[in-house]
């Protein structure tokens, strides 16, 4: 018999018993009743151990939140609570952390016979004036080039920099700054820049969760784009590890 069905015994045990015709029936009715409660009960209990094995925290969060909800008195409902807590902020580091990693975008592009260009791009948290025309969204990529090798660098939408002879970055990861240096190449293919210190812009990348670079711009002056950059996967750059 299922839960459900004794559970619609029990209730009707109950309702029979509850117009005096026999207190015992009533008795083993609520027993009965009690008994199949906690057996659902206990099946979402499984339900939220079987999401805490597999790690994923907000089935288990919503487990435990039903359980207590649904069967507040019931022994698994007792069982459960004492993790709530952790499961819960487990949930909300999980979605905050899908989030992040969904601002990132990877390319993988074919290059020449057999080569490859990967990169890694994330848009500034909010757009920039760079020219004086309104606010656009900044770009910072990393890019492995097959022949012209790994490189990081912004791009703007509108606007130019003004750092064609070189210039000095304020580079911010999670409140610690650093200098790193730009240059704009001599090109109007993209209004790019490169930051000539990759490999030191790719490790604070990968360690910071938010990241800002200060630039300088030829109408506006200096402007800078703030990142969450928490969400970076290295691997999908492989040779920059």
């Amino acid at each position: 018999m299922t839960k459900i069905a004794t559970l619609a015994l029990a209730t009707a045990l109950l309702l029979v018993a509850c117009k005096g015709e026999d207190p015992e029936a009533a008795a083993r009715a609520a027993a009965a009743q009690g008994e199949a409660k906690e057996q659902a009960a206990a099946a979402m209990e499984k339900q939220f151990e079987d999401a805490v094995a597999a790690h994923n925290w907000r089935l288990a969060k919503g487990y435990g939140d039903v359980l207590q909800i649904d069967h507040p008195t019931s022994q698994a409902a007792a069982r459960v609570k004492p993790q709530l807590d952790d499961i819960r902020a487990k949930a909300e580091a999980e979605v905050l952390q899908q989030r992040l990693a969904a601002m990132w975008s990877y390319g993988d592009e074919p290059v020449g016979k057999n080569g490859h260009q990967l990169s890694a791009s994330i848009y500034s948290q909010e757009p920039v004036d760079t020219d004086g025309g309104g606010a656009h969204p900044v770009r910072l990529i990393f890019r492995d080039h097959p022949e012209w090798g790994r490189s990081a660098y912004l791009v703007l939408e509108a606007g130019d920099f003004d750092c064609y002879a070189g210039c000095r970055l304020k580079v911010v990861a999670d409140g610690k700054t650093h200098t790193l240096p730009g240059s704009r190449p001599k090109t109007d293919e993209a209004i790019a820049m490169f930051i000539e210190d990759h490999k030191a812009l790719w490790k604070l990348a990968k360690s910071a969760g938010h990241l800002s670079i200060e630039f300088p711009t030829k109408a506006v002056g200096k402007r800078t784009a703030e990142f969450e950059v928490g969400g970076l996967e290295p691997s999908m750059l492989p040779k920059w590890q």
